[in-house]
């Protein structure tokens, strides 16, 4: 369990989020109306636990979107289990709910084909992509482990005695960008002792408690605890440093890996064209306004805007994608 784990959302955040579940929703007058943005009793789901990447974009979305009186009253809501598909099930069986949507991203992709999911993201209405973001490599604060070098060096010495922890099924972020670091630093990836969490805010008990070496998991989930010196951030995988942290990309230290993670909203199948419509309209409200701008700089995501059947094409390509690197990390 991990109540203990102070959440990076902030407590104005866990305020809103709580107010919403206690409250009636109301009909208001507020900009949402005027905007044709107002969706009454929306509710969205997280398929993962509180403190999680999907959960800290939930339940900023909503919380952007209430301050931005685009709509009222959202409900965000935790269903977690099998790496998101429990959730993925539940959402593709509220046929024609247009009150209900589902935030999401790659690690769902991947949970769907390791875990032989009857259910994908073929099923369910495309929405939008919201952010993209690196993962970092993270060791608690007293790790032997002062660089992603001397990491490197002690688990190419035994690779199954260095546990790393990831809050992705297998195919999700979590669990490739370490299989492309072991593959870059010369270990086979069949080797490397991989412990999957339902999402990173239990993987982040197991880091501070030293359950496991090393833990991988998205920027925006462990901000605070790298800044506030619980987690020591030994690397990112994107393309560049992380702005306001200390720590190289694993391109620059040697190691030739360039991964990010993105996130995104889905819907049930089955909704009318208004529907669609009218939660797409909303999100792109949501995107064009300064409190989601300012959410993004904070978060230190990546925007990465796509909507409809753009983001339908998207998830196709993901899916292919999640099969390629596992067939040719030979997973």
């Amino acid at each position: 369990m991990v109540a203990h784990v102070r959440l990076r959302t902030p407590l104005a955040l866990l305020g809103a989020a709580l107010l919403v579940l206690v409250a009636p929703p109301l009909l208001t007058t507020g900009s949402g109306a005027d905007t044709g943005t107002q969706i009454p009793g929306l509710r969205l789901m997280v398929p993962n636990t509180p403190g999680g990447g999907y959960d800290i974009t939930a339940r900023t979305a909503a919380k952007n979107a209430e301050d931005a009186e685009l709509t009222h009253n959202i409900e965000v809501f935790n269903l977690p289990g099998a790496g998101g598909t429990v959730g993925l099930t539940r959402l593709v069986g509220e046929h024609g709910n247009g009150k209900l949507a589902m935030s999401m991203g790659l690690g769902v992709v991947g949970a769907a084909r390791s875990n032989h999911s009857p259910k994908t993201l073929a099923d369910t209405t495309p929405i939008a992509r919201l952010t993209e973001e690196q993962d970092v490599v993270v060791v608690a604060k007293n790790s032997p482990y002062e660089t992603i070098d001397q990491l490197v060096r002690a688990w190419k010495k035994n690779p199954g005695k260095l546990p790393v922890g990831g809050g992705s099924s297998p195919g999700g972020p979590d669990h490739l960008a370490p299989m492309l670091m072991a593959r870059a630093a010369g270990i086979a990836p069949k080797d490397v002792n991989y412990v999957p969490f339902d999402g990173g805010g239990e993987l982040l008990a197991s880091i501070l408690g030293s359950k496991v070496a090393f833990g991988v998991s998205g920027v925006g989930e462990y901000l605070d605890q790298i800044k506030s010196g619980e987690l020591r951030l030994l690397a990112v995988t994107g393309p560049k440093r992380v702005k306001g942290l200390e720590g190289p990309t694993l391109k620059e230290s040697g190691y030739d890996v360039n991964f990010t993670n993105w996130r995104g909203i889905v819907a049930p199948p089955g909704l009318s064209d208004a529907e669609r419509e009218k939660l797409t309209g909303l999100i792109r409200k949501l995107h064009a306004s300064p409190e989601w701008k300012k959410s993004l700089k904070t978060n230190g995501w990546d925007d990465a805007f796509l909507t409809g059947d753009e983001f339908g094409d998207f998830l196709a390509a993901q899916d292919k994608r999640v099969v390629s690197v596992l067939k040719e990390l030979g997973l």
